[in-house]
């Protein structure tokens, strides 16, 4: 929770915690930020719901909002399956008038304060302009795999089960809560993925007609076997049509599974919708399933692109709250000038079954900061990558080595959808 004291910022603005009545004002210099584009009055309402007042900041010049920051309840799940409690950092946006005097600094100062002061060991968001939280001490830890397949041209080779998956058209309201027990069915399996928090089910139901770019209403498919949920997709459909006949576009929202058969009657369902030969999605696991069953990986038009930045609030609750695929012993001299409080050397031993990170005196044998630690935290990008761009510093021969196969996720990790 956001302490409930006003402090001075920069210029003689005024930082404090959001109040309800104050939210529709607070809002709109956040979209103003953000370009001014006016979204639909459900998503504006909907986002009313969901924000977090009591977790949320605004810097005021008068009666004016010149700088909004928020933090949603998260929990984050992590290696080995724990999900951690994380501020889910949201809604930080600066008006232009008040550029580079200092208000984002004052609202990250705070707001990590607080992070701490409510003992959640994480912070994590999603970047517009990835430049920015580098120095509040926020690494890339996830990335996402943007796709457009020539699905006229690409087959899928399925495995063995296949045909015992049966699918059905559902209403995507109306499917919500199937949807929802097979999304967290999956969470625990995959380092990144979060809990949903009651109302946030209502996101990835959002179709403003305004938003859909000629594409259908959303649709649905359930994935069952044996008369029970193992997946489903929420897709829309964008006709099209050229001199050879029609070459529509399927546009993938949202899928999941929850074995290799269900997730491969879906993908191949996508594959085979009349009138279209392309499928195209946004944010993808970059390790999903269905690139290994292509026929032609070349046509799929892959691009990958950084996705959730993580922030350790707390390095030693942080790095003993998950797991490690090899036994560990190593002490980091950690790096962190923004939170001073994570500074100094950690002892982290641990493996397959737990952890512990304590204070030590004892000689450090990698030294690299905050960010790194970040970014290498949920096992996607490695401690050696991070090492070869001179980003973490061997001080002990081997440690780099042993640290960085401990760090890894035998999955990649993913932010499921943006906040």
């Amino acid at each position: 929770m956001a302490t409930d004291v006003t402090a001075q910022a920069p210029d003689g603005t005024v930082l404090r915690p959001l109040k309800q009545d104050e939210w529709d004002k607070w809002y709109d210099s956040l979209m103003r930020a953000f370009g001014g584009v006016p979204e639909s009055a459900e998503e504006r309402s909907l986002w009313k719901r969901l924000t977090e007042v009591d977790h949320s900041l605004g810097v005021w010049d008068g009666d004016a909002c010149v700088g909004t920051a928020g933090a949603f309840s998260f929990r984050l799940t992590v290696p080995g399956g724990a999900a951690v409690p994380t501020a889910g950092v949201t809604m930080v946006g600066v008006a232009a008038t008040h550029r580079r005097r200092g208000v984002l600094t004052s609202m990250m100062r705070r707001q990590l304060d607080d992070v701490r002061a409510s003992g959640r060991p994480l912070a994590a968001l999603t970047a517009s302009e990835p430049a920015i939280y580098g120095r509040f001490g926020y690494g890339a830890a996830t990335h996402g795999l943007n796709i457009e397949i020539d699905t006229a041209r690409v087959r899928l080779a399925v495995p063995p089960g296949t045909d015992e998956v049966r699918l059905r058209y559902a209403v995507p309201a109306e499917a919500v809560e199937v949807c929802e027990a097979v999304y967290a069915r999956t969470v625990e399996e995959r380092p990144g993925m979060i809990e949903r928090l009651p109302g946030w089910e209502q996101i990835a139901l959002l179709d403003a007609e305004s938003n859909r770019e000629g594409a259908s209403p959303l649709q649905c498919v359930v994935a069952e076997r044996d008369g029970e949920a193992v997946g489903y997709a929420r897709f829309q459909v964008k006709p099209e049509w050229d001199t050879n006949g029609p070459a529509g576009t399927v546009v993938l929202r949202d899928t999941q599974a929850l074995d290799p058969a269900a997730h491969a009657a879906l993908w191949r369902f996508l594959f085979g919708i009349d009138l279209t030969s392309k499928l195209t999605a946004y944010g993808r696991p970059t390790d999903e399933a269905w690139q290994y069953l292509v026929s032609d990986i070349r046509r799929c038009g892959l691009r990958v692109r950084d996705a959730l930045y993580v922030r350790l609030v707390d390095v030693g609750a942080a790095l003993q709250a998950r797991t490690y695929q090899a036994p560990l012993d190593v002490v980091l001299d950690v790096e962190d000038a923004f939170c001073p409080w994570n500074e100094g050397r950690w002892r982290l031993t641990g493996d397959a079954k737990g952890a512990s990170c304590e204070r030590t005196d004892d000689q450090a044998d990698l030294a690299l900061s905050v960010r790194e630690l970040g970014s290498a935290y949920l096992g996607g990008v490695t401690l050696g990558a991070l090492g070869a761009a001179g980003r973490v510093r061997e001080l002990r021969p081997g440690a780099l080595a042993e640290a960085s196969t401990a760090f890894a996720s035998t999955v990649a990790p993913w932010l499921p959808h943006g906040f």
